[in-house]
């Protein structure tokens, strides 16, 4: 090829020539640069346009490594509540969980009575001095019952009522009315902490009558280790032990409506414009193993699960009380395997119980 043509002027002597050269030369540099200039200007083009989409999808990415984290923060911190330990019991902190007995019995302390004859079939601490939980509420309907009051009086669930003390919720909300009786059924039956709490609270006198009434009832009965402080058993300072129990539930069982409400199965109550269902905390109500005259549960982390009953067993009338008992279901177990051992022992007899004797029902 002949670069000189791309000039329309004739070169002529050596200093055109040289300056002809020169230009064609610079000619042909700039042509053979274009195309990469081009092609480098297309690449910065395309390299502006490319961080755009890749900061998105850092961004992305970034958001999804985020959200792995904190699903695993609130996972880890899940577990870590899942993980800490239920707070111990008073019988835990005493060491009374340590004491052997022939049963395997998941409760620190236990007691066994026959109701007719007064024999101590079975004792494990029974003399320790415990938190009783909602065993409290055979205190509050034993003073209720005894008291004579109207069943049929209609009492307000009022803000006094609402847990201070351990925070626990109610479906008995603030404003609800329902009857002495009523309130009665669910405290024994279902624990209701509220309603415990109104029929204390409008026991005539008030609330501190009330428990001076339950406090004194108890010194009667001979229940010298008992205190109670208040009528739902949620305060730790509510205390007793198995022997001061057995006397309480002796004398809650001549109570015909103790024992009726204390053993049904279930009520519905109407509410307003709603049905609120209750059922027993005790399961054995319902069991076709058991013939439970009267019964009471409870539970606070202080006092562990407890768990007071009279029950025809072997055709004998047993008292039976259970207190600091470690696990959900295990107050249940400890009745089935003394259940089992008096009906495989039902000769069994044991010392008489001096207090049961004179107020226990024949």
């Amino acid at each position: 090829m002949r670069f000189a043509s791309l000039f329309p002027f004739q070169a002529t002597g050596r200093w055109s020539q040289g300056l002809l050269a020169a230009l064609t030369a610079g000619v042909f540099l700039a042509v053979s640069a274009w195309p990469s200039a081009v092609l480098a200007q297309n690449k910065a083009s395309t390299a502006k346009k490319r961080p755009a989409a890749t900061v998105s999808k850092t961004v992305q990415k970034k958001k999804q490594t985020v959200a792995k984290k904190s699903k695993g923060q609130r996972a880890g911190v899940a577990n870590s509540k899942a993980a800490v330990p239920m707070r111990a019991s008073y019988g835990q902190m005493a060491g009374l969980h340590s004491a052997n007995d022939p049963l395997d019995l998941r409760s620190s302390v236990a007691l066994v009575i026959d109701q007719d004859t007064r024999e101590v079939l079975f004792r494990k601490n029974d003399h320790a001095v415990l938190p009783i939980a909602s065993l409290t509420k055979l205190m509050t309907g034993l003073v209720i019952s005894e008291a004579q009051l109207p069943m049929s009086e209609m009492i307000a669930i009022t803000q006094a009522d609402v847990d201070t003390e351990k925070g626990s919720t109610s479906r008995l909300a603030v404003g609800t009315v329902l009857s002495r009786g009523d309130l009665l059924h669910l405290a024994l039956m279902s624990s209701e902490n509220r309603a415990a709490h109104a029929l204390g609270r409008t026991f005539p006198g008030g609330l501190d009558a009330f428990v001076a009434r339950m406090n004194a009832r108890a010194q009667a009965l001979g229940m010298s280790d008992t205190r109670y402080v208040e009528p739902t058993g949620l305060s730790s300072r509510n205390q007793s032990s198995a022997s001061d129990l057995a006397i309480l539930v002796g004398a809650a069982y001549k109570e015909p409506v103790l024992r009726e409400l204390s053993t049904s199965h279930g009520r519905e109550i109407e509410v307003g414009r709603r049905t609120l269902q209750y059922n027993n905390t005790n399961r054995l109500v319902k069991s076709a193993d058991w013939d439970i005259g009267l019964q009471k549960t409870g539970y606070i982390s202080e006092a562990g699960q407890c768990l007071v009953m009279q029950a025809q067993v072997a055709g004998r009338k047993l008292i039976m009380v259970f207190l600091d008992s470690a696990g959900k279901l295990s107050r249940i177990a400890d009745a089935e395997r003394v259940r089992r051992w008096v009906e495989k022992s039902s000769g069994v007899s044991g010392v008489r119980h001096s207090a049961l004797a004179e107020h226990l029902p024949g």
